[in-house]
């Protein structure tokens, strides 16, 4: 009978041990997933913040396209940064590159012009397109202004992360027309940019040069061999 007694307090006892290793185990799991919550949570922010910063310092290689400056028939300054855009596109006009320029954008076409003009470019020598709200629609809304004005030779002012991206669409949508790419310079450090609005410009730009690579292959598959000949041709044009 004490055996059997002594064997019940000792299964109770071991019972009882258990169970409070369970509830520590338990206890200590609770504590532990929140540490585990903010590790990860840590390690996506630091990863961002890595992949953001690797982004800005690729952007100048692999996002910006810079020709040598030649004379042309005209300049075509695209909206969305303009102040900047507009101070390169009316410092190539003085100094000669061409005769006359295009602005194109939706929602401050007016304002770059003015722009423009205070910066001494001569009011005649600019016209606009103000309907266009991206880049696709910059190349195709400025096509049939410069088809009716014979260009054969244009420069191509927008900022210098943007610069590869249209240049792509407007060569792509005119092929028989010879593209310089002239761009606003980058005029503050990466590590202020990081912090500005146009840092996530930057970051976006990646994501858009894809989506427009893709549309523009779907496009190109359709463009008949002689586009092909007219851009080879058109290479050829511009003087130094």
């Amino acid at each position: 009978m004490n055996k059997i007694q002594s064997g019940l307090r000792s299964s109770i006892g071991t019972d009882v041990r258990i169970r409070e290793h369970l509830t520590s185990l338990k206890m200590h799991n609770s504590l532990r997933r929140p540490m585990r919550i903010s590790i990860c949570l840590a390690t996506i922010l630091l990863v961002g913040l890595w992949v953001y910063a690797i982004a800005l310092v690729l952007a100048d290689t692999l996002l910006t396209q810079r020709d040598v400056v030649r004379k042309a028939d005209v300049i075509v300054v695209l909206g969305g940064d303009g102040p900047p855009r507009a101070a390169e596109a009316a410092s190539l006009w003085r100094e000669g590159r061409a005769p006359s320029l295009l602005v194109s954008g939706y929602g401050d076409c007016g304002s770059i012009r003015q722009t423009m003009i205070e910066e001494g470019v001569t009011p005649a020598a600019i016209r606009t397109e103000c309907l266009s709200s991206n880049t696709w629609e910059n190349a195709s809304f400025s096509q049939p202004i410069l088809a009716a004005m014979g260009v054969q030779c244009a420069i191509l002012v927008t900022s210098w992360y943007h610069s590869k991206r249209a240049m792509k669409r407007f060569r792509s949508v005119m092929p028989g027309v010879r593209w310089i790419s002239v761009p606003a310079e980058r005029t503050r450090s990466y590590w202020k940019l990081a912090f500005e609005f146009d840092g996530i410009q930057i970051f976006k730009e990646y994501a858009k040069t894809l989506v427009y690579d893709l549309r523009s292959l779907m496009s190109e598959l359709a463009v008949p061999i002689t586009a092909v000949a007219q851009a080879a041709a058109a290479e050829a044009r511009c003087a130094p």
